[in-house]
């Protein structure tokens, strides 16, 4: 008995470990534009579109890592790579409190493409599909994006705190060098807290979990061709495509409730938070019903939910008649979009992924899958600039609406092929018995 307690509690510590660990490796690239995107544009002085170049050089750089880092990780065990990126990103924090310029920032940012996802995204990937076991999959999944988000929203509140400790009461009225220095602190917090998540993983992440497999040690490309041919995995690809766009397309709300909604730099970052809330929720959810269910069906219907409610963001505007239906669908979109984040790599059961080889498909479908990583920030970010104000954010939500579209028809073409799949592979069944 007292054997089994340990296992769990064991079993637990290690949940909870990749969960702060997946979510906090972001918070230095992505947290600080996405919860204080006025604020980050004030100090940098950065324009939208500059923004997106940079998360465009973040892009570029994670995208080759995603592919590197999938076949490393079926060689090296997860606790070393997870550690060692955790405190290299920290490093790059201590960097960017000392506000680099333009050309800094750019450096940087291709840094954290590297520490952020070659060293750790395929091991925390393949580490929580071991945690999960064959019958879990939604669940563990589902806990750990759910997980993350609690992560998220507990530091973000903390930083939103030491942030709004250095401003006055009216916002508007503080000094740049008050935003200076308490921008500075959030960033330092990032930093530290990503540093000490390292070296927790160290300590507490056995070697077992997410262990290299000795088929994959002998050859380094062994199984890529077989992730290659493999067409649902290719479908899972553009479905996380699709799905991390409109997660990416989250980064506006802040900014959007700044400039259109009248909301001041704290209550902008604050609504943000409160939509994060919806997180867990959604996250657990979406893993409970895929466990029951198709994961795929379950993103199909989150695609249809983001296409109604992006559509009605597009047309809305601060008026009394409208104000209630704009944060109504703010709230949905939250919750759609984290759902969507918590099961994509469920997906990997469903597209029939061998465990010696799942690092390497992580690294595949990641290598696709996250490319709005390279285009999508450049975009956005020419498209809030090319109309400021309202109109601006309403082609905004059009271009989010459309990509909801597409990652719908792309969920219908997965589900299709998984029917396919599961009939060739019962008339092949029925053949053997007859032979």
């Amino acid at each position: 008995m007292s054997i089994e307690i340990a296992v769990s509690k064991n079993r637990v510590i290690q949940i909870i470990c990749l969960i702060f660990a997946g979510e906090i490796i972001f918070g230095l690239p992505f947290h600080t534009a996405r919860f204080f995107r006025p604020t980050f544009l004030d100090v940098f002085n950065f324009s939208n579109t500059y923004l997106g170049d940079i998360f465009a050089v973040y892009g570029l750089t994670a995208m080759f890592s995603y592919f590197a880092g999938g076949m490393i990780a079926d060689r090296i065990s997860a606790r070393a790579l997870m550690s060692i990126s955790l405190i290299l990103t920290a490093c790059g924090g201590l960097y960017m409190s000392t506000i680099p310029g333009e050309i800094g920032m750019m450096i940087l940012y291709g840094y954290w493409g590297i520490t952020t996802i070659f060293l750790f995204w395929a091991a925390m990937i393949k580490a929580t599909k071991d945690w999960g076991g064959d019958l879990s999959q939604g669940k563990a999944f589902g806990l750990l994006d759910g997980g993350r988000g609690l992560v998220a929203i507990v530091v973000s509140v903390v930083a939103i705190a030491i942030l709004a400790d250095y401003l006055p009461s009216n916002t508007n009225q503080a000094t740049d060098m008050e935003r200076l220095n308490g921008f500075r602190s959030v960033i330092l917090l990032y930093s530290a807290a990503t540093g000490i998540t390292g070296m927790f993983i160290w300590l507490l992440i056995p070697s077992s979990i997410g262990k290299a497999t000795k088929s994959s040690e002998k050859n380094i490309f062994s199984g890529l061709r077989k992730v290659l041919n493999n067409r649902l995995v290719w479908s899972q690809a553009g479905i996380i495509i699709c799905a991390y766009s409109t997660y990416k397309g989250l980064d506006n709300f802040s900014l959007y409730a700044f400039q259109v909604l009248g909301k001041n730099e704290v209550e902008a970052a604050q609504l943000f938070t409160y939509g994060s809330l919806t997180r867990p929720i959604a996250a657990v959810f979406a893993g409970i019903l895929a466990d029951r269910f198709l994961g795929s069906r379950v993103i199909l219907i989150m695609f249809t939910i983001l296409t109604a409610s992006f559509g009605l963001l597009a047309m809305g505007t601060a008026t009394a008649g409208w104000i209630g239906i704009i944060y109504i669908n703010i709230f949905v979109s939250f919750f759609a979009v984290f759902a969507l984040r918590g099961i994509y790599f469920a997906l990997l059961q469903e597209t029939k992924t061998q465990r010696e080889i799942t690092g390497t498909t992580v690294g595949i479908v990641s290598f696709m899958g996250f490319t709005p990583e390279i285009f999508f920030g450049p975009i956005s970010g020419r498209i809030l600039d090319a109309a400021p104000g309202i109109q601006g954010h309403h082609n905004y939500f059009l271009f989010l609406t459309g990509i909801s579209v597409v990652g719908l028809c792309v969920a219908t073409l997965l589900i299709k092929l998984n029917k396919l799949s599961s009939a060739t592979k019962t008339v092949l069944i029925n053949q053997n018995r007859v032979e």
